[in-house]
């Protein structure tokens, strides 16, 4: 009867896992959104007051804060917006004085990281700049990161530590005081991690920690989705060491799924497409890290203090883990090649040289553990006690690198990897151009130096058709010392004009001017500045 109810008891709980991680699955959406366009334009000078504002990103976002900061340094927030697609359309409260003002934005994307930046534009002439520029929380970073680390040690030591003690140790207790520690830290890292991601994605101080609406903040985001599983995976885990030896084992089974859930319901991998791949590839990557590290401190501990009794677990752990690693390593081979894409990518980024960091780190790890599993586990298994404190101590080396590993993973969640910058690198330049004789809207894709293709799309200057005669783009950006780059551009018959094989050699902002020929005796020129991404 008890097996029966053991039985039906883990099926319940690996199915409600589920259902909260299939419930945790945001929309197929790329990670770390980037801002492509903005109504008005960054350092546009308008004629008068806009009735509305608008972001467009590079995906679908949901806005955490909008703030408008007046010439005078007045900020004014903006409740009222509406979200179409990756716009977020944003209403104009009141009619705008002269001057120069900076519209303050911080969305989050669909991997639970907040993002935010600031479009300064200009009403009659420009002045000086209100202060808006968003510091780094340095305090605040450090406390994400370390609560990171410590969710991880809960997750991998101490779920990964329980699981080992139900199904390899099989009623052994080395090292259970160290995994319910691990736990505990799990359990405190978790909770206080919802409280920071609430203060991350509001770009609020750690002085504003207690606030209801900051731990509101975070558990809207789908990062709240990984602590409410991961919660429930260190709940189980800890049960699983006060009950009999025939209910540990499915209790610890579903809190090691619950490891893999928790990681695969936010983050850069989770969110990367296709899901159908990634997501399960991350679950698989995080219960095999689990399966591993966990087994460390049960195994060390066994071998140091109990060396008659380390045999048996010694032995189940040595057949099991060559499978497991070749599933985490595989699983990890997947995603690295998902997020960084171009060998390129392993130096040029932040995202990249943190992987070559933790692939340094790795290359020990997994020297350690060949040398543990073909020269020593053998002869520990036959009770050589010279040996069996040799690896008990290059265990105690492993769990050094393993804790390591998960300071440089810690640090991806300041990262954006490559594939997502690439996606918001490809995302074109844009500008509408708008005086009283045309207006245009000229894209330049992609928006960064190099080859390039602009597209434009004229009308006169109160939204009627203007059938041109000729145009030509003129690029100019005397800062650098570059003469005006001047192309003529063809009309493919869509209704737009184009110009291609065109380079921009530099980044920055450029002045572009459209020379309209509307007849023989009639030449419109229209101009505004426009950014272009290195």
């Amino acid at each position: 009867m008890a097996g029966n109810h053991s039985g039906r008891l883990v099926a319940g709980l690996l199915a409600a896992i589920v259902l909260l991680a299939v419930i945790a699955m945001p929309d197929p959406a790329f990670a770390h959104a980037a801002l492509i366009k903005a109504e008005p334009a960054d350092g546009a000078v308008l004629a008068q007051s806009p009735s509305q504002m608008s972001l467009t990103f590079s995906e679908p976002v949901s806005p955490l804060v909008l703030t408008l900061v007046r010439p005078d340094g007045t900020a004014v927030p903006l409740s009222s917006f509406q979200l179409s697609g990756q716009t977020v359309e944003i209403d104009n409260p009141q009619a705008l004085t002269s001057g120069t003002h900076v519209l303050s934005w911080r969305v989050i994307s669909a991997d639970g990281h907040p993002v935010g930046g600031s479009v300064l534009f200009s009403v009659g002439a420009p002045s000086a700049a209100p202060a808006a520029s968003e510091a780094v929380d340095r305090v605040l970073r450090t406390a994400i990161w370390i609560g990171k680390i410590f969710l991880y040690i809960g997750l991998f030591f101490g779920v990964g530590g329980a699981f080992a003690l139900a199904w390899l140790a099989q009623g052994g207790r080395s090292g259970q005081r160290l995994i319910v520690a691990a736990i505990l830290c799990g359990l405190a890292a978790a909770t206080l991690s919802l409280g920071l991601q609430g203060l991350d994605a509001l770009g609020a101080p750690l002085a504003r920690l207690a606030q209801p609406v900051i731990w509101q903040t975070g558990l809207g985001t789908s990062f709240g989705w990984t602590v409410l599983i991961a919660l429930m995976a260190l709940g189980l885990s800890l049960l699983s060491l006060v009950v009999p030896p025939a209910d540990a084992k499915p209790l610890a089974l579903a809190g090691l799924a619950g490891v893999g859930a928790a990681l695969a319901a936010s983050g850069h991998a989770s969110a990367a497409e296709p899901q159908w791949l990634t997501r399960p590839m991350v679950f698989l990557h995080g219960t095999g890290i689990a399966v591993w590290a966990g087994a460390l401190a049960p195994l060390g501990l066994a071998l140091k203090r109990q060396p008659a009794k380390a045999g048996p677990l010694l032995r189940r752990f040595s057949r099991a883990i060559l499978f497991v690693v070749a599933v985490l390593a595989a699983a990890g081979i997947v995603l690295a090649v998902i997020q960084v894409q171009t060998p390129s990518a392993l130096v040029h980024t932040a995202y990249g040289r943190l992987l070559l960091l933790k692939l340094v780190l790795l290359v020990f790890l997994f020297t350690l553990a060949a040398v543990n599993r073909f020269k020593l586990t053998a002869s520990a298994e036959a009770g050589n006690t010279e040996v069996q404190r040799r690896l008990a101590r290059s265990i105690a080396i492993e769990v050094l690198i393993v804790v390591a590993i998960f300071g440089v993973g810690a640090g991806w969640r300041f990262t954006p990897p490559p594939r997502a910058l690439a996606i918001a690198a490809a995302q074109p330049a844009s500008v509408h151009i708008h005086t009283q004789q045309a207006m245009a809207d000229l894209s330049i894709a992609p928006g960064h130096t190099g080859p390039v293709a602009a597209s434009i799309f004229i009308m006169s200057g109160d939204f009627g058709p203007l059938d041109a005669k000729q145009v030509t783009l003129v690029l100019s950006k005397p800062d650098s010392g570059i003469e005006p780059i001047k192309r003529p551009a063809t009309k493919p018959g869509d209704g737009t004009w184009r110009v291609d094989d065109l380079v921009i050699p530099v980044a920055g902002r450029w002045t572009a001017r459209l020379d309209i020929l509307v007849s023989d005796f009639e030449m419109v020129k229209i101009e505004a500045p426009i950014d272009i991404r290195p």
